[in-house]
């Protein structure tokens, strides 16, 4: 068993929401951790939503050097020019 301290505030808020809800502080409070749990274990990551790590930043080589940028995009264009003849 846990005993919890409240203020004044804190306290109103719960005998309001008690009275709505037609239910105990521990239903209540086992209502409220349960749905915090469960929101918090379906929160997906950025990369998760994206559908994992995009395949363009798992290129290999230096892109950040302007002279390998270079021949990878001339590279891709011969090779998209040759497909379309």
């Amino acid at each position: 068993m846990l005993n919890v301290s409240l203020d004044p505030e804190a306290e109103q808020y719960l005998v309001e929401i008690l009275s709505q809800e037609r239910t105990t502080s521990s239903e209540l409070i086992k209502k409220l951790l349960r749905d915090y749990r469960q929101n918090f274990q379906s929160q997906k990551s950025v990369l998760e939503r994206m559908g994992g790590v995009p395949k363009h930043l798992l290129s290999v080589g230096n892109l950040s050097d302007r002279d390998t940028r270079r021949e990878i995009i001339a590279y891709r264009i011969r090779a998209s020019h040759q497909r379309e003849v």
